[in-house]
């Protein structure tokens, strides 16, 4: 089958298009002929080499993060789907692979696709949408009536946490450039900040939940406008120690990650606040949730460009500008 391969960690060379063996499923997978691929920032980062201490991989490897596609096999054990059924799914961390014209996946992180999307639209929707469902809902609890600052609203991750905490009852706060600021709104944002031109510490106090996406001096700020008690959750790091035992790392990283984050659990504390990394996983079963939100109007996936397989290489370039509306699609079949 073709597949994009990392054939070496590298920020300048390009996938590999190239022939490798069709996977066959082991017991508890099912085998996907993948119809779509959402690409995400975090495969440009694989790719880059800068996740090898929680993520070694070992080139060359298949790329990808998302899939939405159809039942090709099963493999022993599998009940949950038959052959033909149409999923999604984020595979789980050593299972990635969806840059290829099949991939073999757990069950146990596949849902069944949302009846009233495309192929595409819902190949745009598992790891952004499983990022937002884990940093909002399980670990942030976000309640009716709070407040939560969720930044770079108009970004994969934050179009759907948008819509995902106005559901949830949550008044909405986010970061955009004035060219998106009426569309974010029509998302569900309640307050929207041009980033060029205006500085949200100065804007905003007393919230509940950050959702951070950006860099530490803005994890940083994003701190001091949390009340007493808030909480900020960063799916760009720094890695804690908390992280590190949950992920099953050695002892070396653990106190690595907790030398990385030490200057920001110490300010947290100093201000009364919590902070939490999280890399999010797969599971099918909250991505179950998540389909039906969509399948009732709640969610909608927002896509900005689908690219044909052969340009996956332009599709990452495009992610990476950080030009991107939402989600970048890569149509396989």
């Amino acid at each position: 089958m073709k597949a994009f391969v990392v054939t070496r960690y590298s920020k300048t060379e390009k996938l590999q298009l190239t022939d490798v063996p069709r996977p066959a499923p082991q017991a508890g997978e099912v085998l996907l002929e993948v119809h779509a691929t959402g690409l995400n920032v975090l495969d440009a980062k694989v790719r880059n080499g800068e996740f090898k201490l929680i993520l070694p991989y070992k080139p060359p490897f298949v790329l990808g993060h998302d899939v939405a596609g159809v039942v090709a096999a099963v493999g022993a054990g599998v009940s949950q789907f038959k052959i033909g059924d149409e999923v999604y799914a984020r595979p789980a961390d050593q299972h990635i692979g969806t840059f290829a014209e099949f991939v073999a996946v757990p069950q146990a992180d596949v849902a069944r696709k949302p009846a009233n999307l495309s192929i595409n639209e819902a190949g745009a929707v598992p790891l952004v949408a499983l990022t937002a469902w884990q940093a909002l809902v399980e670990v942030a609890q976000l309640k009716k009536g709070q407040k939560v600052f969720i930044q770079a609203g108009s970004g994969g991750v934050g179009t759907v946490a948008i819509q995902l905490a106005k559901h949830l009852g949550a008044y909405v706060a986010t970061t955009t450039s004035a060219a998106n600021a009426d569309w974010v709104k029509r998302l569900g944002a309640d307050l929207v900040i041009d980033y060029k031109t205006q500085d949200f510490e100065t804007l905003l106090s007393g919230y509940d939940v950050v959702l951070n996406s950006q860099d530490t001096p803005t994890l940083q700020k994003s701190l001091r406008i949390l009340r007493p008690g808030g909480v900020a959750v960063s799916i760009t790091g720094p890695p804690d120690g908390t992280f590190a035992r949950a992920a099953g790392l050695p002892w070396y990283l653990r106190l690595v990650f907790g030398l990385l984050s030490f200057g920001i659990r110490r300010q947290a504390r100093k201000l009364g606040v919590r902070y939490t990394f999280l890399f999010m996983r797969a599971d099918g079963r909250q991505l179950g949730e998540i389909t039906r939100l969509i399948e009732a109007g709640i969610i909608r996936p927002v896509v900005d460009k689908v690219f044909p397989f052969a340009q996956t290489n332009e599709a990452l370039a495009y992610v990476e500008s950080g030009r991107a509306r939402g989600k970048v699609v890569v149509q396989v079949q």
